[in-house]
């Protein structure tokens, strides 16, 4: 398996987002701002996408997750990469 590096990218104060694809056709969303799930708090908020778009029917998670250190976002990314291929609909 590839090691994940994520550099974040800060779009305001205390705002960052960066998203990463996958070769199985998934990516994440990673956010950290005020309204953000511990962004407050300096912690970050995942969802899972497909083509874009947030989807709510993995393995991984059914919401987003928030109140992620480094290490929780590094951990939920590596999920995501080895979900299976998802089939076209």
């Amino acid at each position: 398996m590839k090691t994940i590096k994520v550099g974040m990218v800060k779009t305001k104060k205390n705002e960052y987002s960066r998203v990463v694809e996958f070769e199985n056709g998934y990516g994440a969303s990673i956010i950290s701002h005020d309204y953000s799930y511990g962004g407050p708090s300096g912690l970050f908020e995942v969802g899972v996408l497909r083509d874009g778009i947030l989807v709510y029917d993995t393995p991984v998670t059914k919401d987003t997750v928030g109140w992620l250190d480094f290490a929780g976002v590094s951990a939920i990314l590596k999920e995501i990469e080895e979900l299976p291929v998802r089939e076209e609909i």
